[in-house]
């Protein structure tokens, strides 16, 4: 639902930009709650978020600036975070300030409410989601499902070539898709390797024969695993001059798909600052829900799969 998006999309599209023109197109959304978006400009020493509407300013009171602010289960760096970016919200009143100026009064809370009753309340398990990157930890990657709403994408759910950090696939501000995978009171649990594609999928973009790009994402005693694509990587020779990390150029030796193995030899390597790898991601999965996914290749033994 276009209205529930992530924050930050619906600012500078025409409708939000003529919503905010004046105060009578902002006395308009008050009355049919439409959710609208502008930068916030100030966090005060309250808490308190200034936003600017361009016509005038508008203010979201401390308690009305997230769900979870009032009972203290949102901490108020969800406030302060916001400066210097759009913020959603709805307007609730209008009122004078102590200069006799008019000023918006806003809700964030509000339009998180409504986003929680009317989307996210309505989402089932495979359901497939726009969302974008907020921050990253070492343990997974917490996005915008909607309306500022977070959820995490956790460090194992992100693709099936394994990463060190979800920096290795993401980026602040990055929209990508996510699947729902379940609830957890309330709260939107999210995975995303699954819209990577399948073994054979991946495998298909490449042939024996070929040189191609990858990254370094594991050394081990008997090997060194190559990421061809987020959820392809090969299995090239031991050698003592490579590092975790590095980009490699890579010769492929051999696909064998009932083993779901691609054999490599590293041809080159260097660090990624010198060096050209396209890991934009590449999603397989265009419709709005799955209800599974087989990674495995048809004739392997070995067994990767969701179920939702």
């Amino acid at each position: 639902m276009k209205e529930y998006l992530p924050e930050g999309l619906l600012f500078g599209t025409p409708e939000n930009t003529a919503c905010l023109a004046s105060y009578q197109s902002l006395a308009e959304c008050l009355k049919t709650e439409k959710i609208l978006e502008a930068p916030c400009i100030v966090c005060n020493s309250d808490h308190d978020l200034v936003i600017d509407l361009g016509c005038m300013r508008g203010i979201i009171p401390r308690e009305e600036g997230a769900i979870g602010i009032a009972e203290g289960t949102t901490k108020d760096i969800a406030l302060i975070s916001r400066v210097n970016k759009p913020v959603c919200f709805v307007v609730t009143d209008f009122e004078r300030d102590s200069n006799g100026i008019i000023r918006a009064l806003l809700s964030r809370k509000r339009a998180q409410q409504m986003c929680e009753k009317n989307y996210i309340s309505r989402l089932v398990p495979g359901d497939v989601i726009p969302a974008r990157v907020t921050h990253l930890e070492q343990f997974g990657c917490f996005v915008d499902v909607g309306c500022g709403i977070p959820s995490l994408i956790p460090i194992d759910l992100i693709s099936v070539s394994r990463i060190s950090h979800p920096a290795d696939r993401f980026s602040i501000g990055q929209r990508i898709k996510a699947i729902v995978k379940s609830f957890d009171n309330d709260r939107v649990c999210l995975t995303h390797k699954e819209l990577l594609g399948t073994w054979e999928q991946n495998a298909a973009l490449f042939s024996q024969g070929e040189t191609v790009t990858g990254i370094v994402r594991s050394i081990e005693d008997y090997g060194i695993f190559v990421e061809l694509t987020p959820n392809l990587a090969g299995l090239a020779e031991p050698r003592d001059d490579i590092e975790v990390n590095q980009h490699a150029g890579v010769y492929i030796k051999a696909i064998i798909p009932e083993k779901m193995k691609i054999k490599l030899i590293i041809v080159n390597a260097v660090n990624s600052n010198n060096a050209y790898h396209n890991n934009e991601l590449n999603y397989f999965i265009n419709s709005d829900h799955i209800d599974s996914w087989v990674y495995s290749a048809e004739n392997c033994k070995k067994r990767i799969d969701t179920y939702f």
